[in-house]
């Protein structure tokens, strides 16, 4: 815990059983409560090796369910398990774990009820080993994001995540998509809520067993958040209406 909160990592996994580890034993356990893995149906031991690292709360699906899909299993779990304070970190050991303890203090502080790992704030991006193109691609993104939304984030790609139990409660995260634009549906509704959002430098490593998307995909992904960001502009601006930005379901 801290400052009496209950803190939650929460790991949403694919054939992660070559980094897996590594992730885990970064996570700072004396402050945290619990830690969540969701497998969308891996085949390559990823469970097995979850549960010899001790993890305790494992959700496998039966069905692949895509990224998205995956997260919204993630956050289900945490809020079952009255989680105050909830991250959101690959185990593909991309982003450090030890930046935790940060981003959940700003939470439980008071200060910000969602904090970002940002790998743009600074310089950790290319010289972590982030492919110039992804790195273009993410500045060109997030300048047409911040304009959109009227924010000005470093950067909206991040899968390092950390919110409060009211933000995941405000939020229809269960109406987003189960493919990799829901990142991106779920800030827009924390900023269509009225929330601010923090970020801290992160440093990142780029490999080979590190997850990333392909070509078409990734067409697709900026796509769709192009698309994101426009259904927010107009719903701001009363032109229009996307059912992500409605209140979530009363119980839900």
């Amino acid at each position: 815990m801290i400052d009496g909160k209950k803190v939650t990592v929460v790991l949403p996994a694919f054939n992660a059983v070559k980094t897996l580890e590594a992730t885990y034993r970064e996570i700072p356990l004396g402050i945290v409560d619990y830690v969540i893995l969701v497998d969308d149906l891996s085949s390559d031991g990823t469970v097995r090796l979850a549960e010899k690292l001790g993890i305790r709360h494992i959700v496998r699906h039966t069905e692949n369910q895509g990224y998205g899909g995956n997260q919204k299993s993630c956050y289900r779990k945490a809020l079952e398990l009255d989680s105050d304070i909830v991250v959101m970190l690959h185990p593909d050991y991309q982003y450090t774990p030890r930046l935790i303890p940060s981003m959940c203090h700003l939470i439980a502080g008071g200060v910000y009820q969602v904090v970002l790992g940002s790998r743009i704030l600074g310089k950790g991006a290319l010289r972590g080993g982030m492919p110039l193109y992804k790195y273009l691609a993410n500045r060109i993104l997030t300048f047409i994001q911040n304009l959109l939304l009227g924010q000005k984030l470093s950067e909206y790609h991040s899968g390092y995540r950390a919110f409060s139990r009211e933000v995941l409660e405000s939020i229809n995260f269960r109406a987003n998509s189960d493919n990799f634009v829901f990142d991106n549906q779920m800030l827009a509704q924390i900023f269509f809520r009225g929330y601010e959002i923090a970020e801290i430098t992160c440093p990142t490593r780029y490999f080979e067993e590190a997850s990333s998307i392909d070509l078409k995909n990734s067409i697709a992904y900026g796509l769709g958040v192009l698309r994101v960001s426009m259904q927010y502009r107009l719903q701001k601006a009363g032109l229009g209406r996307s059912g992500i930005f409605d209140p979530p379901p009363a119980g839900r």
